[in-house]
């Protein structure tokens, strides 16, 4: 406690007379009356007062003294003005941001950094003034907004209810809902035109700043103190991939590759532990560099289904990362159906071991888009996959299509005049299509420039347009090559492109099957991140599928149209088992993983990039002096009040 000197040397002279005027006062009452008794004997005290020649007998057990000399040191201290050194929130209104994203399970501060920025957001609604008024928004990568409100009972009870979750974290939507209230601009109400007024806020965000950078956001009335929760050089060594595939020098084996990063400051070894259904399969020691990767491969043997798992043998700040899954589907066969009048390399490149092996296919002759049988058939589903070349339904069929140097109905794909192709220019190398497809060296007769539908994506470009583009459709996908394969000439099919001669003329193919057939989701699927949407392809006679998440609970699906299944409450880290027809039957399984390097590094940042400005990290609130001396004038006009009524009572002691 400290105080400051508020008046001069002779007040305080003055001020400190009227204690001493008090009592001299109090010297100066005296109330004695006669009394005639019988004996003196029982007024032994009455004559001790008699006898007794000393002032202190007057003052003797007067409360009333007692409590004015008490209330006079009262006012002495208030003027005195004590304080103490402590934190002070800044404006009437505060928002405050609390990150709930895996990041903020590390246990670096304990219990978690959760708990910790909780602790720090109640101790923040504790130093709430009358009048101020407060709102609560838990944030990862969406933001779950409270209303504003004084009551700071409820405000306890919103930030006590923030649960820690597994996915990633983004800013944005928090700083949008925020600014929403902070800048506000039209009224809601269409016949109101007026104006809201602008209501500043202080936005404290409490996070570990693992997050983006926000470049196209506008502070203005919003002023940020940013809290940082966590330890500022926490380590971490984190699973940030894991995946399983073909063996591409034997095709009956497989293996899973993971890889390793480790976000600290030093390099550190790792038992990696690969299992399958929870036994153990293989065990690797890994050495990581600081702020490396390092990766391994496992050789398995060949697999219809099950679940492999991958563990890190370490006790570290973050437990949410030392694990990862990777599901094997029981492996189906796609059906797909080759319509062509006669095309020897399609049949040759469809006809492989590779293509066989994951996909049934049947080749028909373009008569048969006419047949009714083969109608019902293209509209009940019956097939994964339709390859078109050179001829067109007359209704796309209700399964995923390839287009071979032909449009699929409806006008929807339109195409230039033909022209001479020469040559492939570019090239996604990233999409499943056109993995591992080379086309530097492929010349092209003719062929006619896409022109894609609104969504479509381009993946391959020639001198004369796109060559390549696959777009949705209700859930289903059509993929065009705008060059045929072949062409008739002189009564003969001659080939149009040296495309056939190449290695990636079957390798993409291979990928058409798997991709389009959905054959390479039946045997490995991909992980999931958490929170996102997961597709769940089935035949279209199954009209309903129940999903279980790793905790049990069940979520039943129904279809849209001929839509695939989609399932977003993907919050939980693990294995999620699909039930299609009979129950407690697992056709398929698809796995949640964290897989995310941001959340990974439970470095401290050292500030946050909001729209234009640098807000630094601040460990604590700005210091304050806490003013105390209210409270001694409170307790002395209590103590006037407790005067004023033992006066009224002529209560002394």
């Amino acid at each position: 406690m400290s105080f400051l000197n508020t008046l001069a040397w002779w007040q305080w002279v003055l001020l400190s007379a009227v204690p001493v005027a008090i009592v001299l006062l109090y010297f100066l009452k005296l109330k004695r009356q006669p009394l005639t008794v019988p004996s003196t004997y029982l007024w032994s005290r009455t004559i001790e007062d008699l006898h007794v020649n000393s002032i202190w007998q007057r003052l003797r057990r007067n409360l009333l003294l007692f409590l004015q000399l008490l209330l006079v040191l009262l006012l002495l201290l208030a003027l005195l003005r004590p304080g103490c050194r402590g934190t002070q929130l800044t404006g009437q209104r505060l928002i405050i941001l609390i990150d709930n994203s895996a990041s903020m399970s590390a246990t670096d501060e304990q219990p978690s950094r959760l708990e910790q920025a909780k602790r720090r957001a109640l101790a923040l609604v504790d130093q709430m003034r009358s009048g101020d008024a407060a709102m609560i928004i838990a944030f990862a990568d969406t933001a779950q907004t409270q209303s504003f409100t004084e009551n700071r009972r409820m405000l306890r009870r919103q930030i006590e209810a923030i649960a820690p979750t597994s996915r990633s974290t983004d800013i944005g939507e928090a700083l949008r809902a925020a600014a929403g209230l902070a800048n506000p601009g039209l009224t809601r109400l269409e016949a109101d035109q007026a104006v809201d007024e602008s209501l500043p806020a202080t936005l404290y965000i409490l996070s570990d700043g693992g997050f983006p950078a926000v470049p196209d956001f506008a502070l203005e009335n919003l002023t940020p103190v940013f809290l940082p929760v966590g330890q500022a050089a926490t380590g971490n060594l984190a699973i940030v991939a894991f995946a399983t595939d073909r063996n591409p020098a034997q095709p009956d084996r497989l293996q899973a590759f993971v890889s390793v990063a480790n976000f600290g400051s030093e390099p550190a070894t790792v038992i990696v532990e690969l299992r399958l259904d929870g036994q153990s399969l293989d065990l690797v020691e890994l050495s990581v560099a600081a702020g490396g990767e390092s990766g391994w491969h496992f050789d398995l043997p060949d697999l219809d289904a099950g679940v492999l798992q991958v563990v890190l043998e370490r006790d570290d700040a973050l437990a949410l990362d030392n694990m990862a899954y990777a599901v094997i589907n029981r492996p189906r066969r796609a059906r797909v159906l080759v319509v062509t009048a006669g095309n020897e390399a399609l049949r040759m490149a469809l006809n492989t071991p590779q293509v066989q092996q994951v996909a049934e296919v049947t080749c028909v002759e373009p008569p048969i888009l006419t047949d009714a049988m083969h109608l019902r058939q293209a509209a009940a589903g019956a097939f994964d996959l339709i390859v078109y070349d050179r001829c067109q339904p007359a209704e796309l069929p209700v399964a995923n299509t390839l287009f071979l140097g032909s449009l699929p109905p409806g006008g929807a794909w339109q195409a230039g005049p033909v022209g001479d192709v020469r040559a492939i220019i570019d090239m996604d190398r990233v999409h499943p299509l056109t993995q591992l497809v080379d086309m530097t060296h492929v010349k092209i007769a003719e062929g006619r420039p896409l022109q894609p539908p609104a969504g479509s994506t381009v993946l391959c470009d020639s001198v004369l347009g796109p060559a390549l583009a696959i777009a949705p459709r209700d859930g289903l996908e059509d993929a065009v090559l705008g060059f045929p394969l072949v062409v008739a000439e002189n009564g003969e099919t001659v080939p149009n492109t040296t495309w056939h001669l190449r290695p990636s003329f079957p390798v993409f193919l291979y990928n058409a099957v798997r991709y389009l057939g959905g054959s390479h989701s039946a045997l490995v699927t991909a992980s999931a991140a958490p929170g996102s949407s997961v597709t769940l392809r089935f035949p279209a006679q199954i009209e309903s599928v129940t999903v279980r998440d790793p905790h049990g609970a069940v979520k039943p699906l129904q279809r849209t149209g001929q839509s695939p299944f989609t399932y977003a409450d993907t919050h939980v880290l693990g294995v999620y088992e699909v039930d299609a027809g009979a129950p407690q039957t697992v056709v398929q399984r698809f796995a949640v993983n964290l897989f995310d390097p941001r959340e990974s590094n439970l470095q401290l940042r050292s500030s946050l990039e909001i729209g234009h400005e640098t807000v630094p990290a601040q460990p604590a609130l700005q210091p304050a002096r806490r003013e105390l001396w209210r409270w001694f004038v409170l307790a002395a006009l209590i103590v006037l009040l407790l005067e004023w009524y033992i006066y009224n009572r002529r209560v002394y002691l």
